[in-house]
């Protein structure tokens, strides 16, 4: 590969990173526009659950894209390791909150399901805080069972926006992948912790 081609090549590298980042970012600022949709949502404006739905599920392809981008491009920008994570969390989170407190759905997360998830969004978000305190840095690396835990809580909203009748299952799911994951990262976030602990006391 040539001079130029190589400098192409990182210079298209780096538009794809960018591009990911504003695709994170438009996810991020589609939030406030999720809640107020179903904040506002009645039985006579019953449109606006569709229009949640359809915010929800664009959050959901574009959560895709991105990640795909970053795989493809095989490279991890410092902004999108924090920008698509919360993307993540704000669009989950707002789901279950406004999904359980809203009475004009007649299938609703229960209060104790939607615990559970900020519980253990709170608690990761908290360790990884932790960890930077102490390491001074911090490598963002989602597992096999926190894919599954935002697939089936993605999964679940969906089905509750839809008003389905075999919502509960989705998100009782969902809650043992949330507890799996939940102790799956904990037990990581200790093993980090007492690896830097070790390393420094054996200088």
């Amino acid at each position: 590969m040539s001079e130029q081609d190589r400098a192409l090549f990182h210079k298209l590298r780096a538009h794809l990173m960018n591009f990911a980042n504003k695709i994170s970012t438009f996810r991020i600022l589609s939030v406030p526009f999720f809640i107020a949709s179903l904040i506002y949502y009645s039985a006579d404006r019953s449109y606006l659950r569709f229009i949640a739905l359809g915010i929800f599920i664009i959050g959901v392809i574009s959560d895709a894209v991105d990640g795909y981008i970053a795989r493809k491009s095989k490279q991890y920008s410092k902004a999108g390791l924090v920008l698509d994570p919360l993307g993540d969390k704000l669009l989950l989170m707002s789901a279950f909150i406004c999904l359980s407190l809203k009475s004009e759905f007649p299938l609703r997360f229960p209060i104790g399901v939607t615990l559970i998830v900020i519980s253990r969004d709170t608690m990761i978000l908290l360790g990884a805080l932790v960890i930077y305190i102490v390491k001074q840095e911090i490598k963002i690396s989602p597992t096999r069972w926190g894919k599954l835990t935002t697939t089936f809580q993605m999964c679940s909203v969906i089905a509750v926006l839809l008003q389905m009748r075999f919502s509960p299952v989705l998100w009782w799911i969902a809650v043992f992948f949330t507890l799996i994951s939940g102790i799956d990262y904990v037990m990581r976030g200790f093993k980090t912790l007492y690896a830097l602990d070790n390393s420094r006391n054996s200088h």
